[in-house]
């Protein structure tokens, strides 16, 4: 029989135990907050009051509904105000000890059927529940900060929580209005275990200069649709509470990826945690504050026009979804553009096409009709490279394969006059390889679109070591020009965007592998828990499970990790022709 619970305690009152009370009392239960004394428990009082009051002025919340809400809550610094509890959930610290001291307690305190919760995001549940009589009764309650607002809860079951246990606190969660997602006791569970190792990485990718913290933010907000990116993320959680989380992963599985990188372990001997403490990787306005201000990090002026190659007529070589993408691109920005199809009857169907699209934006209202007809009377469709012989910059969009991609640069190379720009959208090739096809290395660079172009606002600029710096200039300046937002790297296997994302998606599919989490649970974890537009499995049957793993191939060929070898089962899957969408059949089966 489910237990009949009403009365829910809640020990720690910092903002993750406030915000757990919260989401309580607007549920109608009532609430016993505990704190060590009376000041941290004036100050939890405090946060609920805060919060509930923002609620208010959003208009969110009445005021009558707060002070019910408010009514529901009773404070105190004793255990001994638990007693009558069915549910106390732990928000202490993340320190094993301290929790299994607040555990050892409760015993003495409240009934032997109640049920005993810990918010711990990295520890082990089962370690905590052995310092109890009574571990069959401890469960994993995960809650996401800010809790009033985030809708996933993991519920962590280990191998003695008693079913029944399981069953009331699923139950609970809906009851609390949150999407629940069960996992066993496994250090980060899952959101933590696959947010935490992406972060990691792109920690080491700035530590090696890679790339600028703005770019690295920029691309995965633009090029993922992330709501942060992952430096300001770092801040926001915390760098010292990042650092323990991915350290205790480590120590439990000894996967090099989530060993924390060094700079992480510099930055907090040297107290720059993030916002709470006013600087981490960004300097912000003032302790707690989420504004960020300039500081030496910060990128300087705009380039030097004098630097700049100048920039009148585009060619685009290919007629593909992305080649079409591009030519939009350029052609609602005023450039005169030509692409050359492989064939007279592939270049008038791809103008098609492109008329097509601009259709849509006129009746979508997002294009006039007098803007429409000026950008394809900028368009001139060919069949014949020859007439790429005076354009400036040639971007090509053909197909992801180096053999082809260099017969194509041999051949601009011949054509194209000197001092025009050679471009390649290449997502995962070097483009030192594809430069080296020519005479002239120095004016080939990556300008890596993202699909599709004419909507993604991300360009990412890929530098060899040939590529001139005046080259450079031109084509960051010209991504402006476009209304794209240019990012900055070296030319490395993934750039920046595919070579965080792709170990994170291999990172999700060893999970499923490993039987800890279903395709649904993963996704719904990563969407309602980080606030993620698609969840790993639904954007791998969206990229496509061949390119995805040729894409992950790519970076364990360049980095050789370990971690970085795609899972045995996207092989697989490949193997056996279940490619996604495209497909109907990847890691979903579709209609």
């Amino acid at each position: 029989m489910a237990r009949e619970i009403t009365k829910i305690g809640v020990i720690g009152l910092g903002t993750m135990g406030a915000g757990i009370v919260e989401v309580c009392a607007r549920s109608g239960f009532e609430v016993v907050g505990i704190e060590m004394d009376a000041e941290a428990v004036e100050r939890g009082r405090e946060h609920l009051e805060t919060s509930t009051s923002r609620a208010v002025s959003r208009g969110k919340m009445t005021e009558e509904d707060q002070k019910a809400l408010l009514d529901r809550v009773t404070t105190s610094d004793d255990l001994a105000a638990l007693a009558e509890c069915g549910l106390v959930v732990e928000a202490v610290p993340e320190q094993i000890e301290l929790k299994r001291e607040v555990f050892g307690k409760l015993d003495d305190v409240v009934a032997e059927d109640a049920i005993l919760a810990t918010n711990t995001s990295s520890l082990s549940v089962t370690d905590i529940a052995t310092a109890t009589r009574h571990p069959s009764r401890v469960i994993g309650l995960h809650f996401f900060n800010p809790a009033p607002v985030q809708k996933l809860v993991e519920i962590i079951a280990t191998v003695i929580t008693a079913p029944d246990v399981l069953e009331d606190v699923r139950a609970l969660a809906g009851r609390l209005g949150k999407e629940p997602v069960v996992v066993g006791d496994q250090a980060g569970f899952i959101a933590n275990r696959l947010l935490l190792a992406y972060l990691n990485r792109a920690v080491a990718m700035y530590e090696n200069k890679y790339a600028s913290r703005e770019d690295i933010d920029a691309a995965m907000v633009l090029g993922c649709g992330l709501p942060m990116g992952p430096l300001a993320l770092l801040d926001l959680i915390g760098l010292d509470v990042v650092y323990a989380v991915l350290d205790t992963i480590y120590k439990e599985g000894r996967d090099k990826l989530h060993a924390p990188a060094p700079m992480l372990k510099h930055m907090i001997s040297a107290g720059l945690l993030g916002r709470k403490t006013g600087r981490g990787f960004y300097t912000y306005e003032g302790k707690g504050s989420g504004k960020v201000v300039d500081d030496a990090s910060t990128p300087k002026a705009s380039l030097d026009g004098a630097s700049l190659r100048p920039i009148g007529k585009v060619g685009v070589a290919g007629s593909g979804t992305m080649a079409m993408g591009i030519v939009e691109v350029f052609a609602k920005a005023g450039y005169d553009t030509t692409f050359v199809a492989r064939s007279e009857a592939k270049a008038e169907a791809a103008l098609a096409k492109l008329a097509k699209s601009l259709d849509k934006g006129v009746q979508r209202g997002k294009l006039s009709q007098e803007a429409r007809d000026e950008a394809l009377g900028h368009v001139i469709a060919s069949h014949s490279l020859d007439d790429l012989s005076d354009v400036d910059i040639v971007v090509e969009a053909i197909a992801e394969e180096l053999d082809i991609k260099q017969a194509m640069f041999e051949n601009l190379d011949e054509i194209c006059k000197p001092g025009a720009i050679l471009a390649t959208t290449t997502s995962s090739l070097p483009v030192i390889q594809v430069a080296m096809a020519t005479n002239r290395p120095g004016d080939v660079i990556g300008m890596h679109f993202f699909n599709p172009a004419q909507v993604m606002k991300l360009v990412e600029v890929v530098t060899t070591v040939s590529t001139s710096a005046d080259v450079v200039d031109t084509v960051t300046d010209l991504c402006g020009r476009i209304g794209k937002r240019a990012v900055n790297c070296a030319d490395r296997s993934g750039f920046i965007v595919n070579s965080l994302l792709f170990p994170y998606l291999n990172d999700a599919i060893k999970m499923l592998e490993a039987h800890y989490a279903t395709t649904d649970d993963i996704d719904l974890a990563m969407k309602a828990g980080c606030g993620y537009p698609m969840g790993p499995f639904e954007l791998l049957d969206t990229v496509g499970l061949d390119v995805s793993l040729a894409i992950e191939k790519e970076l364990y060929l360049e980095f050789r990790e370990r971690g970085f070898a795609p899972a045995p089962l996207l092989e697989h899957l490949v193997k056996a022709g279940y490619l996604g969408r495209k497909t109907r059949r990847g890691f979903r089966t579709y209609a």
